[in-house]
Protein backbone atom coordinates (compact mmCIF):
# COMPACT_ATOMS: atom_id res chain seq x y z
CA UNK A 1 0.00 0.00 0.00
CA UNK A 2 2.95 2.71 0.73
CA UNK A 3 3.93 2.20 -2.72
CA UNK A 4 0.67 3.29 -4.20
CA UNK A 5 -0.49 6.28 -2.71
CA UNK A 6 0.45 9.68 -1.48
CA UNK A 7 2.91 8.88 1.11
CA UNK A 8 1.84 12.34 2.59
CA UNK A 9 -1.91 11.35 3.08
CA UNK A 10 -0.67 7.63 4.43
CA UNK A 11 0.54 9.44 7.23
CA UNK A 12 -1.83 11.99 7.57
CA UNK A 13 -2.91 12.34 11.76
CA UNK A 14 -0.06 10.44 12.84
CA UNK A 15 3.59 12.20 10.92
CA UNK A 16 1.63 14.41 8.75
CA UNK A 17 -1.25 17.01 9.23
CA UNK A 18 -3.52 18.55 7.44
CA UNK A 19 -3.26 21.58 5.74
CA UNK A 20 -6.57 23.50 5.86
CA UNK A 21 -7.79 22.86 9.21
CA UNK A 22 -11.32 23.82 9.98
CA UNK A 23 -15.34 22.75 10.52
CA UNK A 24 -18.26 24.37 8.28
CA UNK A 25 -21.61 23.33 7.98
CA UNK A 26 -23.11 21.97 4.29
CA UNK A 27 -23.64 25.89 3.46
CA UNK A 28 -20.74 26.56 3.94
CA UNK A 29 -18.44 23.78 3.57
CA UNK A 30 -18.00 24.12 -0.82
CA UNK A 31 -17.50 28.12 -0.28
CA UNK A 32 -14.56 27.32 1.83
CA UNK A 33 -13.16 24.76 -0.41
CA UNK A 34 -13.00 26.77 -3.19
CA UNK A 35 -11.44 29.56 -1.77
CA UNK A 36 -8.69 27.57 0.27
CA UNK A 37 -7.60 26.19 -3.37
CA UNK A 38 -8.26 30.35 -5.06
CA UNK A 39 -5.59 31.34 -1.86
CA UNK A 40 -2.94 28.44 -2.80
CA UNK A 41 -3.05 29.31 -6.01
CA UNK A 42 -2.65 33.10 -6.27
CA UNK A 43 -0.40 32.47 -3.65
CA UNK A 44 2.32 30.14 -4.93
CA UNK A 45 2.11 32.29 -8.52
CA UNK A 46 2.79 35.27 -6.16
CA UNK A 47 5.09 33.75 -3.93
CA UNK A 48 7.56 32.32 -5.91
CA UNK A 49 10.47 34.21 -5.57
CA UNK A 50 10.23 34.01 -1.58
CA UNK A 51 10.51 30.30 -2.43
CA UNK A 52 6.71 29.41 -0.92
CA UNK A 53 6.64 25.70 -0.27
CA UNK A 54 3.43 24.91 1.95
CA UNK A 55 0.42 27.25 2.66
CA UNK A 56 -1.75 25.83 5.65
CA UNK A 57 -5.13 27.97 6.20
CA UNK A 58 -6.80 27.77 9.70
CA UNK A 59 -10.60 29.04 10.10
CA UNK A 60 -12.25 30.02 13.49
CA UNK A 61 -14.98 32.45 14.34
CA UNK A 62 -15.11 34.47 10.94
CA UNK A 63 -11.17 34.90 11.64
CA UNK A 64 -8.93 33.42 8.54
CA UNK A 65 -5.31 32.45 9.52
CA UNK A 66 -3.09 31.96 6.75
CA UNK A 67 0.90 30.07 7.39
CA UNK A 68 2.93 30.57 5.03
CA UNK A 69 6.39 28.30 4.67
CA UNK A 70 9.28 30.21 2.94
CA UNK A 71 12.32 29.21 2.28
CA UNK A 72 13.36 33.23 1.65
CA UNK A 73 11.33 34.95 4.56
CA UNK A 74 13.02 38.29 4.06
CA UNK A 75 11.49 38.27 0.32
CA UNK A 76 8.01 37.73 1.86
CA UNK A 77 8.46 40.17 4.66
CA UNK A 78 9.95 42.93 3.00
CA UNK A 79 11.60 46.28 4.65
CA UNK A 80 9.48 47.11 7.60
CA UNK A 81 7.03 44.52 6.78
CA UNK A 82 5.96 46.45 3.68
CA UNK A 83 5.93 43.07 1.91
CA UNK A 84 3.90 41.84 4.37
CA UNK A 85 1.46 44.27 4.50
CA UNK A 86 0.99 44.86 0.68
CA UNK A 87 0.27 41.02 0.41
CA UNK A 88 -2.55 41.50 3.49
CA UNK A 89 -4.16 44.45 1.22
CA UNK A 90 -3.70 41.91 -1.82
CA UNK A 91 -5.75 39.09 -0.27
CA UNK A 92 -8.30 41.14 1.13
CA UNK A 93 -9.05 42.79 -2.22
CA UNK A 94 -8.55 39.56 -4.30
CA UNK A 95 -10.76 37.39 -1.50
CA UNK A 96 -13.53 40.28 -0.83
CA UNK A 97 -13.13 40.36 3.00
CA UNK A 98 -14.88 43.07 4.60
CA UNK A 99 -12.49 43.23 7.93
CA UNK A 100 -9.49 43.44 7.39
CA UNK A 101 -8.60 42.07 11.08
CA UNK A 102 -10.61 39.22 9.50
CA UNK A 103 -7.16 37.86 8.16
CA UNK A 104 -4.12 36.98 9.59
CA UNK A 105 -0.66 35.83 7.79
CA UNK A 106 2.13 34.15 9.57
CA UNK A 107 5.48 33.86 8.13
CA UNK A 108 7.42 30.41 8.96
CA UNK A 109 10.99 30.05 7.70
CA UNK A 110 11.57 26.92 6.66
CA UNK A 111 14.79 25.31 8.44
CA UNK A 112 16.56 23.86 5.15
CA UNK A 113 14.59 24.58 1.47
CA UNK A 114 16.80 21.51 0.01
CA UNK A 115 14.46 19.22 2.81
CA UNK A 116 11.55 19.96 0.99
CA UNK A 117 10.20 18.05 -1.82
CA UNK A 118 8.08 20.56 -3.72
CA UNK A 119 11.06 22.95 -4.41
CA UNK A 120 13.51 20.46 -5.36
CA UNK A 121 10.59 19.20 -7.91
CA UNK A 122 9.88 23.33 -8.97
CA UNK A 123 13.59 23.27 -9.17
CA UNK A 124 13.87 20.25 -11.26
CA UNK A 125 10.52 21.57 -13.25
CA UNK A 126 12.29 24.51 -14.22
CA UNK A 127 15.79 23.24 -15.29
CA UNK A 128 13.94 20.82 -17.24
CA UNK A 129 11.81 23.81 -18.88
CA UNK A 130 15.47 25.27 -19.81
CA UNK A 131 16.23 22.03 -22.06
CA UNK A 132 19.30 20.89 -19.24
CA UNK A 133 20.36 17.18 -19.28
CA UNK A 134 18.22 14.77 -17.41
CA UNK A 135 20.74 13.34 -15.49
CA UNK A 136 22.94 15.77 -14.46
CA UNK A 137 19.55 17.93 -13.32
CA UNK A 138 18.87 14.60 -11.09
CA UNK A 139 22.52 13.65 -10.03
CA UNK A 140 22.50 17.36 -8.75
CA UNK A 141 19.42 17.35 -7.00
CA UNK A 142 20.25 14.30 -4.72
CA UNK A 143 23.66 15.67 -3.95
CA UNK A 144 21.86 19.24 -2.54
CA UNK A 145 19.26 17.30 -0.78
CA UNK A 146 21.35 14.36 0.94
CA UNK A 147 23.97 17.05 1.71
CA UNK A 148 21.32 19.02 3.80
CA UNK A 149 20.29 15.87 6.16
CA UNK A 150 17.94 13.99 4.11
CA UNK A 151 18.17 10.13 5.38
CA UNK A 152 16.92 9.24 1.34
CA UNK A 153 15.41 10.61 -1.33
CA UNK A 154 13.93 9.45 -4.57
CA UNK A 155 13.21 11.35 -8.23
CA UNK A 156 11.18 9.99 -11.10
CA UNK A 157 10.85 11.54 -14.61
CA UNK A 158 8.00 10.36 -16.62
CA UNK A 159 7.14 11.81 -20.25
CA UNK A 160 9.40 12.79 -23.36
CA UNK A 161 12.46 13.32 -21.23
CA UNK A 162 15.38 15.42 -23.51
CA UNK A 163 12.60 15.73 -26.41
CA UNK A 164 12.71 11.63 -27.31
CA UNK A 165 9.91 10.61 -29.43
CA UNK A 166 8.80 8.17 -27.05
CA UNK A 167 7.78 8.56 -23.45
CA UNK A 168 9.62 7.18 -20.97
CA UNK A 169 10.32 6.64 -17.01
CA UNK A 170 13.75 7.58 -15.57
CA UNK A 171 14.52 7.55 -11.90
CA UNK A 172 17.58 7.76 -9.32
CA UNK A 173 17.58 7.31 -5.47
CA UNK A 174 19.89 7.50 -2.76
CA UNK A 175 19.66 6.65 1.29
CA UNK A 176 16.52 4.58 2.40
CA UNK A 177 13.11 5.22 1.27
CA UNK A 178 10.81 2.45 3.16
CA UNK A 179 7.17 3.78 2.92
CA UNK A 180 5.47 1.64 4.37
CA UNK A 181 7.30 2.91 8.06
CA UNK A 182 4.37 5.35 9.12
CA UNK A 183 6.59 6.43 11.89
CA UNK A 184 9.43 8.54 9.26
CA UNK A 185 8.55 11.94 7.78
CA UNK A 186 8.28 11.16 4.10
CA UNK A 187 7.78 14.63 2.35
CA UNK A 188 6.07 13.98 -1.22
CA UNK A 189 5.57 16.27 -4.40
CA UNK A 190 4.37 16.41 -7.67
CA UNK A 191 4.96 18.80 -10.27
CA UNK A 192 4.81 19.48 -13.98
CA UNK A 193 7.69 20.86 -16.39
CA UNK A 194 6.52 22.11 -19.41
CA UNK A 195 9.06 21.57 -21.65
CA UNK A 196 9.19 22.49 -25.88
CA UNK A 197 7.96 18.15 -26.61
CA UNK A 198 5.23 18.23 -23.75
CA UNK A 199 4.64 18.21 -20.16
CA UNK A 200 7.70 15.92 -18.26
CA UNK A 201 6.16 14.74 -14.93
CA UNK A 202 8.49 15.34 -12.10
CA UNK A 203 7.89 13.00 -8.60
CA UNK A 204 10.02 13.54 -5.73
CA UNK A 205 10.44 11.71 -2.23
CA UNK A 206 12.17 12.62 0.53
CA UNK A 207 12.79 10.64 3.78
CA UNK A 208 13.36 13.12 6.55
CA UNK A 209 13.67 10.46 9.04
CA UNK A 210 11.69 10.33 12.18
CA UNK A 211 9.90 13.18 13.28
CA UNK A 212 10.45 14.59 16.81
CA UNK A 213 7.91 15.48 19.55
CA UNK A 214 6.80 18.84 19.40
CA UNK A 215 7.82 19.52 15.76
Amino acid sequence: MGQKINPVGFRMGDVATWQSRWFADSKKYHEYVAQDIKIREMLFKKLKPAALSRVEIERASNKLRILLYVGRPGVLIGRGGAGLMELKKFLIKNLSLKDENSLEIVPMDLRSPDLSAFLVAQNIAEQLAKRMPAQRVMNQSIDRVMRSGAKGVRIVLSGRIGGAEIARREWKHSGSMPLHTLRLDIDFAIVPALTKSGYVGVKVWINKGEKEKGE
